[in-house]
């Protein structure tokens, strides 16, 4: 691909999540060319694996769609999925970037239809349900995928079922020859909109996580909670697909914990206090506790925490658990923690244990491929040593949806500005 002409007046969105979303549209309907590069192979990020997300509590399928018909019927806009940044160079109104492209072993061919995925034998992790469950090596990502495009996973590439994937399409979408492309794009500024990483539990060892299967986090359980999750919905044990009647929430799961996240995340308690509402929900007779050190629900989210609070079903315990243990006979796992208010020590067994863990920013391991500043956790500074990178979302911190999606238009608004002023 040869590079853009009006690559002066053009904006480069890095992430396709909610925050990349929103900038870009925002750049594109003020009538700035908008390329998006993704490194999944769909658009729509983390929301378009949750359950329901705030303020609404609607599903992402419900704000997804909108921006992705916006995203159709603007031709200002082009986006590449499986795709990352790998090198930035230049000034501000006049950047060279490199993009690069890895084989998704199906073309634009592709109907949807699924006879590739009937074809196959051979089955993966799921990264869409965080390994939750198997799929495919033909597979479509996600239902509500956009692109509506499968994937063939590099596993079967070069196997005798990788070509009975291929002649089972009947369309030629299937392109087993497909390679890593690179090529590279002259923009006026870039917005950094990568998101952010659930913490990996696993590091906190005292917790279980990994080693359990009855102890997850608070994004697996989103996909628990999801018509198109692993499960259809149904919130049961991991271990035996038993229903489950008591439930604890685990805040702070290396959070504020110098050994593993010293900060907040803010959303977490948020979080948690709304997957209560999943469980009682579905399952009327179970019951939730809740194991914190604050509840922090601030503003307009505070008379959400009010009416959890007032349920008899759930019960607060301020206290940060100390050890989680599993009966390996009956897979349930007992929770142990000192509780602040009364100096007891409880141990209290539990079907499913959920670890609210934080959130890392992408940018804390994988850097931007040109000078940029960060702080000590690796979130992006507002300030950066060029006007022409601006970051937005939760690499700058982090943020509900609702406030990634204000952080984007002002990040649309900064590229237009560099580029203006160029």
């Amino acid at each position: 691909m040869s590079d853009v002409t009006n690559g002066h007046r053009s904006v480069l969105v890095v992430g396709g999540g909610m925050s990349g979303l929103s900038a870009a549209l925002e750049a594109a309907e003020a009538g700035f060319p908008v390329y998006i590069v993704e490194k999944e192979p769909y658009l729509g990020g983390r929301v378009a694996r949750m359950n329901k997300y705030f303020p609404k509590l609607c599903p992402p399928a419900c704000g997804l769609e909108i921006n992705f018909r916006r995203i159709k019927n603007n031709p200002l806009v082009r986006f590449f999925t499986m795709a990352e940044v790998v090198k930035i160079s230049g000034q501000p109104g006049d950047l060279d970037v490199t993009v690069k492209i890895a084989p998704r072993y199906v073309n634009e061919k592709c109907t949807g239809c699924g006879l590739c995925a009937e074809a196959a034998e051979t089955e993966v992790p799921n990264p869409f349900d965080y390994g939750l469950s198997m799929v495919k090596a033909a597979y479509l990502p996600h239902e509500f995928a956009f692109p509506m495009r499968y994937v063939i996973a590099p596993d079967v590439v070069g196997t005798a079922e990788a070509e009975k994937i291929r002649a089972a399409c009947p369309y030629g979408a299937v392109d087993l020859d497909m390679q890593e492309k690179v090529f590279d794009l002259k923009v006026g500024a870039v917005i950094w909109a990568t998101g952010w990483l659930p913490y990996d539990a696993s590091k906190i060892a005292y917790y279980g996580a990994g080693r359990y299967k009855n102890v997850i986090t608070n994004v697996m359980m989103e996909r628990l909670a999801s018509t198109n999750g692993p499960t259809k919905g149904s919130i049961v044990r991991p271990s035996d697909g038993a229903p489950v009647q008591r439930v604890a929430f685990v805040q702070c799961a290396g959070s504020r914990d110098e050994n593993h996240l010293p900060y907040c995340s803010g959303i977490c308690c948020l979080a948690s206090l709304k997957q209560a509402t999943y469980v009682l929900d579905q399952n009327p007779q179970a019951s939730v506790t809740i194991f914190y050190i604050d509840i922090r629900a601030l503003g307009k989210y505070e008379d959400f925490y009010a009416k959890v609070q007032s349920d008899a079903r759930i019960r607060f315990v301020k206290g940060k658990p100390g050890e989680i243990l599993e009966n390996a006979e009956t897979g349930q796992v007992t929770v142990q923690v000192e509780d602040q208010e009364t100096g007891a020590i409880l141990r209290d067994a539990f079907d499913l244990v959920v670890l609210a863990t934080g959130m890392v920013p992408t940018t804390a391991d994988q850097k931007v491929p040109a000078e940029a500043a960060y702080d000590e956790h690796g979130f992006m500074l507002a300030a950066q040593p060029s006007s022409g990178l601006i970051p937005a979302g939760c690499v700058k911190r982090p943020v509900d949806v609702a406030s990634s999606v204000q952080d984007a238009t002002a990040a649309a608004l900064k590229a237009i500005q560099a580029m203006v002023r160029r």
